[in-house]
């Protein structure tokens, strides 16, 4: 029968712990006298011998896969529990109190079995090299090896004694650091940390510990047999065999599903920061003592300590930095990264007098593939895609999760005629077979695709996108499954027409969203004081003009938003908020779509960026944000604390004064704010007015561009 399809209530384990235990227990209720002696070395006897056969029972009913590492730890227990029969004979039967004797070399012996099982467990459970588990686990050996030379190996060569003597004694302590620097790399390392692993890190570390307790009582002589230090090895032996019967055990050889290193925890930081600072302690404790000897090792740990906390933090860095650029579903870059490499690759392009491709790739109607085969089936499809699309790139070339299920490529040197061969061939490449999400699932997947070129489209970043982005709807209004080139700009007296036809769309879009959510105006109240706040600060007519057009589109993108969403009657949790925060996403890329509008689409993009940075979607700070947006920002907050929301009443006018100065520096421009707050003093602000149907021409004149 497999061990996986066992009963989870298997408690042979804790039946032989706990009987184990019960022995120890007798064990010190036996004299430790000559009329004791021999039952004391039998029931010693018996629990480490125990704890062998409970081991090599343990692999063979559990049968760990694969069986080599267990295998190992399980022999180096037999060879112990010898070592412990060699021990006691000797010293209680015959008498013979030598050292060394044959007993030591069992106990050596055992060390290069457990330590090479360990490796293997610890080979098999890591992924990669898993540098930060090897780094943390570093630091924690100098610090032991530290400790060990200077209070067991140091004082253990200085004595005067034979040579034979000497190297078993310094074996001892030797052996004992490697064993816990190998139990040290398991325990800093990945997996899984099932009841097993805790027992199998008991044992070793109770080991050491009595190992090491043992050679301080020895050069003291404070030693005595039979004392306290018998308790922790009995249990250490116990603790492995209890290892070896948990069902648990063969799931130490698992290999750890965590790819990327997001930072040790509070505790790790605890114990590696102690380890860090254990030299310098003691440096102060052997100067306070006046012992220089053991300063040169001091001297080395703490250079090595130095040199394995630098390596930690660049690991950190490099790791948070690929963490920051990396799409977590799929593993390709960010949105953010694309954003930042394409201004990058336009100014490599025109030093060498090259091309660039832009190519946004979407997803043909994905929402029925979450509706009908659920979310983790959605997901599985936009890693596949992912996959494929990064199949189809060359090296150099640049992959990135744009949206939901939009993804955006860089191609470098890609001249205008190439667009449409690589178009068709990331459709195709996609399109070309069914995504398997189960055995008996596959989902038939298209996309279509966008794409625009430099510098035949524009000379911008944000022109390439906006061409691309008008061509991906094309491709969709066409019918989806198919490929569209941009087309370059054409002259601007050739499009004027259009260009006015689609601003007043848009304003229309803003009206139905407006009428959604409240009876009372708020685009048209925020362009008319977003253009008068840029008079106030003296910006100009053309920041001006841009504030209030800005201000009249600013929450287009809502319009996108589900219903349900948008005009929720309470609060809303945090998924609906995220699809509330990418309205400025939405809105960025319905006001691309109009030629010339770059400026404005920027203006509705950054209109939720905060003055301290924390805001969305871009996460600007300060100057970064466009100064129509910093005030588009606050007339927006002042609309929503003057409006009835469902989860809200209006506040007072004072009330709303007070929060714009609260956030005045963090949430809101400081300037921005004291023009805003001059206008409400001067009357100029008034209220919100009831949103009537009827278009206002004369107002709707003074925003046509």
């Amino acid at each position: 029968m497999d061990v996986s399809s066992r009963p989870a209530g298997d408690r042979r384990w804790l039946v032989y712990l706990l009987i184990g235990l019960a022995f120890v227990g007798v064990y010190y209720l036996i004299p430790n006298d000559d009329t004791g002696r021999i039952a004391r070395f039998v029931v010693y006897c018996l629990i480490t011998s125990s704890a062998a056969v409970a081991a090599l029972y343990g692999v063979r009913r559990n049968r760990p896969r694969p069986l080599r590492p267990w295998t190992l730890i399980a022999l180096g227990q037999v060879v112990y529990a010898v070592a412990d029969i060699c021990f006691y004979v000797a010293h209680y039967v015959l008498r013979d109190h030598s050292y060394p004797n044959v007993a030591d070399i069992f106990y050596l012996g055992h060390y290069p079995l457990v330590v090479a099982g360990l490796l293997l467990l610890i080979r098999m459970r890591s992924p990669g090299r898993d540098m930060p588990g090897v780094l943390d686990a570093a630091v924690l050996s100098v610090s032991a090896g530290m400790m060990s030379w200077l209070y067991l190996i140091g004082p253990r060569a200085r004595l005067d004694s034979p040579l034979l003597v000497k190297a078993a004694s310094l074996a001892y302590p030797m052996m004992d650091l490697a064993m816990l620097a190998v139990a040290i790399r398991l325990i800093m390392g990945g997996g899984r940390r099932p009841a097993a692993f805790t027992l199998l890190s008991t044992n070793l570390l109770a080991l050491f510990a009595a190992d090491s307790l043992y050679v301080l009582q020895q050069l003291d002589g404070s030693y005595a047999a039979g004392n306290y230090l018998d308790a922790i090895w009995l249990t250490s032996n116990l603790a492995l065999g209890a290892a070896a019967l948990h069902p648990t055990m063969r799931q130490l050889g698992e290999r750890s599903t965590q790819d990327a290193d997001t930072g040790p925890s509070l505790a790790r930081m605890a114990v590696l920061s102690a380890a860090a600072l254990l030299a310098p302690v003691l440096l102060l404790v052997q100067s306070a003592h006046g012992d220089m000897t053991g300063v040169p090792v001091i001297a080395v740990a703490c250079a090595l300590l130095f040199g394995l906390t630098i390596a930690r933090l660049a690991g950190l860095v490099s790791a948070q930095r690929r963490l920051a650029i990396t799409d977590v579903l799929t593993g390709l870059y960010t949105r953010r990264f694309f954003e930042a490499h394409l201004p990058i690759e336009i100014a490599r392009a025109k030093r060498a007098d090259g091309h660039l491709a832009v190519f946004i790739v979407d997803v043909d109607h994905f929402k029925s593939i979450n509706d009908r085969y659920g979310h983790p089936a959605g997901d599985h499809v936009l890693v596949e895609i992912a996959n494929r699309l990064r199949a189809c790139a060359r090296a150099g070339d640049v992959v990135a999760r744009y949206g939901g299920e939009e993804f955006a490529l860089l191609f470098p040197d890609t001249s205008p005629t190439e667009l449409p061969g690589i178009a068709e061939r990331l459709r195709h490449c996609v399109a070309s077979s069914p995504i398997t999400v189960s055995a008996d699932t596959w989902i038939a997947v298209t996309v279509s695709v966008g794409t625009a070129c430099f510098p035949l489209h524009g000379e911008q970043p944000s022109e390439l996108v906006a061409v691309a982005d008008r061509a991906l709807y094309a491709a969709k209004a066409q019918g989806r499954d198919r490929i569209v080139v941009g087309r370059a700009p054409e002259p601007p007296a050739g499009r004027m027409a259009d260009h006015a036809a689609m601003v007043d769309y848009l304003r229309h879009v803003a009206d139905e969203v407006d009428g959604k959510l409240a009876g009372q105006e708020h685009s048209r109240a925020i362009s008319r004081w977003a253009r008068e706040v840029a008079e106030v600060m003296k910006l100009g007519p053309e920041a001006a003009h841009q504030a209030g057009l800005g201000g009249r589109l600013h929450d287009i993108g809502k319009i996108v938003v589900p219903p349900e969403v948008l005009t929720k009657p309470g609060r809303l949790d945090e998924a609906e908020w995220e699809l509330m925060r990418q309205h400025p996403d939405h809105g960025y890329r319905l006001a691309a779509m109009v030629p010339d509008f770059e400026v404005i689409a920027d203006i509705i993009r950054q209109h939720h960026e905060r003055y301290d940075g924390s805001g969305y979607p871009q996460g600007l700070s300060g100057t970064d944000i466009r100064i129509e947006a910093r005030i588009i920002a606050v007339c927006d907050a002042w609309a929503a604390m003057c409006s009835d929301r469902p989860y809200q009443r209006a506040l007072l006018a004072r009330q709303a004064i007070q929060e714009l100065r609260l956030g005045s520096g963090t949430q809101f421009d400081p300037d921005v704010v004291a023009a805003f707050l001059k206008l409400q003093r001067r009357g100029a602000v008034g209220t919100l007015r009831p949103i009537r149907p009827a278009t206002e021409e004369a107002q709707d004149r003074s925003y046509r561009t």
